[in-house]
């Protein structure tokens, strides 16, 4: 199956999972199978339209979704989906 990593700050919506198994075959399926799991996630990662928000980068393996097919990007079975939401703060 390909695993989602989920980042720390999110792991307390996860039952404090950093891993989880999906068997979808997009990276829109492997998420949306993520979000039905632990409901409480779906706020943090997806927009009102179930898109994901424009402050999370999703990865799929190296490469940024965007730079691929974005949601309708093919999942292989040995796939790693990393989800990294945007950090904010620093100096001005």
């Amino acid at each position: 199956m390909a695993k989602i990593i989920i980042p720390t700050p999110l792991r307390k919506f996860t039952d404090n999972s950093g891993v989880f198994e999906t068997t979808g075959t997009t990276v829109q399926e492997a998420i949306q199978q993520l979000t039905q799991t632990h409901t409480n996630l779906e706020r943090h990662l997806l927009d009102d339209h179930k898109n994901l928000r424009s402050f999370i980068r999703v990865y799929l393996g190296e490469d940024d979704i965007n730079s691929l097919q974005k949601g309708a990007t093919s999942v292989a079975k040995d796939a790693v989906i990393s989800i990294v939401p945007a950090i904010a703060g620093g100096s001005h």
